[in-house]
């Protein structure tokens, strides 16, 4: 059955979900306030790095199942779902997501809906909303026939398009029968290939997204503390975390060390999932140790820099790497804003570097410099050192790197260069949990 899907929104999520659907078969409309932007998106001009989606987006125009517009009310009156898709930013103070734009989306829902509506939330949002939603609908209308349901996404950036379509769950929650079998019907073909379709009330959903990634960023920050106690006692983190990964209670997954773990979910999430604990009297310690930890964790790679380096002051850096992750251009509380903006505070001189990130580190960052390709950053370094794993960065010709650097000293924070590349280059390879090679 085709439905009709107003998605409210055209950032990341929001994009993905609209045109996702209409591969499904609805019959989509995806929304935004910012007219340039739409008028972009209708030439086929997709404002984002996601591998597949520009290809799909074009696809699905080209069907007539989706397109976009400025006029949410006309899109809602059309809709049977409206799926919210809008940012929640962290608010400056208590790091809460903030709802702003969730409630004006629900107002303007409510304003223009005709008929039996099903509002549901893609935005991440905390513990809660729902009913909070729910209050504002009956405040403002009460002859309004919406029901509120929460869909939390699980997109994970780089590979967001397989993760819709190839969905290993599939979490709503909803208080309402009808919303309940509606989404049902929007993710029919998902749940007969095999997706896992969980019904509960809204708040076990919404809890789930949250849940979800503070145990990802949990295992992250676990195996970073690791990394450090190996360098300490001279053990092999990489060797650790594949020991404990055979163990399929543990499993392999977010084992892997790194300077720290970021995106617009995990630091948000982590942080939103323990404010929501306190404030219901039953505070996370393990998730506000998780967060603790993390930002500890990248100011402890900066002092591993310093100490390879022999100290920051005067030294040139070569960073390979700003997105918080290869297969995207997002820098959202990546790790390398951190260190690399401590590293310039040291009075290091910096050169960056990365295949997709380039025009959002340059808003995100100041006072470094920036190269025109990956060995760029290498002229005249004292060391280069790897924040992303793009795998481009691991079939570097690193003998032209050595060539160009003042001191041979390459520091992989993300373990993706093998010690006998770098040796013969006549590299010095710092890895991160694992001894150095010469």
């Amino acid at each position: 059955m085709s439905l009709r899907i107003a998605v409210i929104g055209t950032g990341y999520v929001g994009l993905v979900c609209g045109a996702c659907f209409a591969k499904l078969g609805h019959q989509v409309v995806c929304v935004d306030r910012d007219a340039e932007k739409i008028a972009a998106l209708v030439r086929g001009n997709i404002p984002i790095f996601e591998p597949g989606l520009d290809t799909l987006v074009v696809a699905e125009m080209q069907t007539g199942r989706l397109s976009f517009a400025t006029d949410t009310a006309a899109a809602v009156r059309d809709a049977d779902m409206v799926v919210i898709a809008v940012g929640t930013p962290p608010e400056p103070k208590t790091g809460n997501p903030d709802l702003t734009a969730v409630l004006a989306v629900t107002d303007a829902v409510v304003d223009a809906a005709t008929g039996f509506t099903v509002l549901v939330t893609k935005s991440t949002v905390p513990v809660g909303t729902a009913q909070r939603i729910e209050s504002r609908i009956a405040g403002r209308r009460a002859d309004a026939d919406i029901a509120v349901a929460s869909n939390p996404e699980f997109l994970r950036e780089g590979a967001a398009v397989r993760d819709f379509l190839e969905a290993e769950r599939i979490v709503v929650g909803t208080r309402d029968r009808r919303a309940l079998e509606l989404l049902k019907k929007a993710y029919a073909p998902l749940v007969e290939n095999g997706s896992a379709f969980v019904a509960t009330a809204p708040e076990t959903s919404e809890l789930v997204k949250h849940a979800s990634n503070a145990f990802l960023s949990t295992k992250i920050a676990f195996i970073n503390e690791l990394a450090r106690l190996c360098e300490n006692v001279g053990a092999d983190v990489e060797m650790v975390a594949h020991g404990m990964g055979l163990d399929r209670r543990i499993g392999p997954d977010f084992l892997k060390p790194g300077p720290g773990y970021g995106g617009s979910c995990f630091p948000k999430d982590a942080q939103a999932l323990a404010n929501a604990a306190r404030d219901a009297g039953s505070p996370l310690s393990i998730v506000e140790t998780v967060l603790a930890s993390n930002n500890w964790h990248k100011h402890a790679m900066v002092t591993k820099i310093a100490d390879v380096v022999g100290g920051l002051e005067g030294k040139r850096i070569g960073v390979l790497g700003i997105a918080f992750k290869s297969g995207t251009d997002d820098v959202r509380e990546a790790p390398a804003l951190t260190i690399v903006d401590e590293l310039v505070k040291g009075g290091a001189h910096v050169i960056a570097y990365d295949p997709q990130a380039m025009d959002n580190a340059k808003s995100a960052l100041n006072g470094i410099g920036y190269a025109e390709d990956a060995l760029g950053v290498a002229e005249q370094a004292d060391a280069v050192v790897i924040l992303t794993e793009w795998p481009e960065f691991a079939g570097l010709d690193f003998s032209q790197m050595r060539a160009r650097m003042r001191r041979p000293a390459l520091i992989d924070l993300r373990n993706i260069i093998k010690p006998d590349v770098a040796h013969a280059a006549g590299l010095v390879l710092y890895p991160l949990g694992k001894p150095p090679r010469a």
